[in-house]
């Protein structure tokens, strides 16, 4: 099936006389006839369900399709986009190991590796995503466990080279992991240029309507564990907190690292969605690409305008030709990348917010990557507290103001925008 049809059909199929719609099964727990059956779920030797925590049927359902629609083999949702970064990385690296990421990367994961996880003992080097062969050869080390990078980066829109990654983290014998949040696998497919692990905020394009917050990890089934069996103990020795299983082992490329995050993570920490929001992302599924085809087509409307504007300063999208990511773009997300632009008003911090007071039509929220157009402008909100150099050096400009096209009529979009600039 293509894209669009396993927006609608991919992960649920039901059987004759069956719900057509994905039923939602919100119970904790499942009962068996007897102590041998439950004890096989246990011991992962059957597939079924025995308390939400780890498995629920509507959830499978819901991870199976967005495993589908990235080319994956098995898939786990989380509570939070953030909590399945966290989880793709802390299923391979711990205390003493080292991990390489873009130094790019949206700053609630820049501040969850370069901050909470140091503190459990994980290194981690941060590399311009631009950075030469050279730069990026010297930052891998004995203990590299992992490279970390976004598809488009947020807020910056860098464009990841992921097939240069995805090399020079298979030269050392480790998987490239990559959040595809902002294109979705309607505009890319890490897998196919090398990447190995992927991860959303389903709380964005996917779930598309600001209703539930959530996460996702894909795996590619393409990174042969046993094969780098000296870097990655936890999935190829025996897990003596799971009954002493070798997940490498048991369930192979294709199965073993969502298995080691579900029955070990999953069940120490306790991340998961509920059946209900996972239930309603589906229903945002089913038309993601639809949206994205809108969100795509009124981004590149909307920054062809603000290019035009003369109280525009600069525009920053990857879809537009004489963007510096725009080939590179190209190449990854023949599609369109995505409906976020970032853009620079004529006169600074003052002329920015006096622009946001008199938006109409576009909403002033931190949210991005939703069905309505919204607008955030850092310097006087998320990053009121630094002075204009501080926002500099950070690579936020004052007059930066984050643009999220919605799929409303990009007329109105547009009005909107020309009459607020025009209060300036």
């Amino acid at each position: 099936m293509r894209a669009e049809t396993k927006c609608i059909q991919a992960g649920y199929e039901p059987k004759n006389g069956e719900s057509r719609l994905m039923p939602i099964v919100q119970s904790t727990t499942f009962k068996y006839d007897t102590s041998e059956d439950m004890g096989k779920l246990f011991d992962l030797e059957a597939s079924g369900y025995f308390y939400t925590r780890l498995q629920n049927p509507t959830n499978d359902y819901v991870a199976a399709k967005i495993a589908a629609l990235e080319g994956g083999t098995a898939a786990m949702l989380t509570s939070s986009g953030q909590a399945a970064t966290f989880f793709s990385v802390f299923n391979l690296a711990g205390n003493g190991d080292h991990v390489i990421a873009s130094s790019t990367i949206y700053g609630g994961s820049f501040n969850l590796f370069n901050v909470t996880m140091r503190r459990m003992g994980i290194d981690f080097t941060f590399v311009d995503p631009d950075c030469s062969d050279e730069e990026l050869e010297k930052a891998f080390k004995p203990n590299t466990k992992a490279v970390f990078g976004e598809t488009i980066a947020n807020p910056a829109l860098i464009v990841f080279d992921i097939e240069r990654f995805a090399k020079a983290a298979h030269a050392h014998g480790v998987p490239l992991i990559i959040d595809n949040t902002f294109a979705t696998p309607i505009n890319c497919r890490p897998f196919e240029w090398g990447a190995d692990i992927v991860t959303h905020s389903t709380t964005k394009y996917m779930d598309g309507h600001d209703a539930t917050v959530g996460g996702v990890i894909v795996d590619s089934g393409n990174f042969d564990w046993m094969a780098h069996a000296d870097k990655f103990p936890g999935l190829c020795t025996p897990d003596e907190s799971y009954h002493g299983i070798t997940y490498a082992e048991k369930f192979g490329k294709e199965g073993a690292f969502i298995t080691k995050c579900t029955a070990q993570l999953m069940r120490d920490l306790g991340s998961i969605p509920s059946p209900m929001n996972c239930y309603m992302l589906n229903l945002g599924l089913e038309s993601l690409a639809v949206r994205m085809e809108r969100h795509v087509s009124n981004a590149m409307k909307v920054a062809q305008f603000l290019q035009d504007s003369d109280k525009v300063e600069w525009v920053n999208y990857p879809g537009l030709p004489g963007n510096k990511y725009y080939e590179r773009a190209k190449k990854y997300m023949p599609k369109g990348t995505c409906g976020v632009i970032s853009f620079g008003v004529k006169g600074g911090r003052k002329a920015a917010e006096e622009f946001m007071k008199h938006l109409k039509v576009a909403m002033i929220a931190t949210h991005v990557a939703d069905a309505h157009t919204c607008v955030l402008h850092p310097a006087s909100s998320t990053h009121r507290q630094m002075t204009d150099e501080e926002l500099l050096a950070g690579g936020v400009s004052p007059d930066l103001v984050r643009l999220s096209v919605g799929i409303e009529n990009v007329d109105d979009i547009i009005e909107d925008l020309e009459q607020a600039l025009g209060a300036i």
